[in-house]
């Protein structure tokens, strides 16, 4: 059984940044991969980014060159660096990680101010 439980979610003026971390119970170097999701008021959930245990990403294009995942695997968390941040980045934050099932922490809410 795998617990995510994320933090840093917060209210943020339109270009500055917030920094999400997602605490994973156990090793998370056998969880692969981790990631952030991200769902606005009546959207879908989409892929924000992910990465592997080796450190190999993957991102949204509406994020690459503003957003930063990484992990520290001897501290088992995962954290998304957001720069530069929009309104339209609004949106609940939620960590995933794959473990045999599919794991999901409860979200973090981020909002941007205008």
């Amino acid at each position: 059984q795998v617990q995510l439980v994320e933090s840093g979610g917060g209210l943020v003026q339109a270009g500055g940044s917030l920094r999400l971390s997602c605490a994973a119970s156990g090793t998370i170097f056998s969880i692969n991969p981790m990631g952030w999701y991200r769902q606005a008021p009546g959207k879908q959930r989409e892929l924000v980014a992910v990465i592997t245990s080796f450190g190999s990403t993957n991102y949204a294009e509406s994020v690459k060159g503003r957003f930063t995942i990484s992990r520290d695997n001897a501290k088992n968390t995962v954290y998304l660096q957001m720069n530069s941040l929009k309104p339209e980045h609004k949106a609940g934050y939620y960590c995933y990680g794959k473990l045999i099932e599919d794991y999901w922490g409860q979200g973090t809410q981020v909002t941007v101010s205008s």
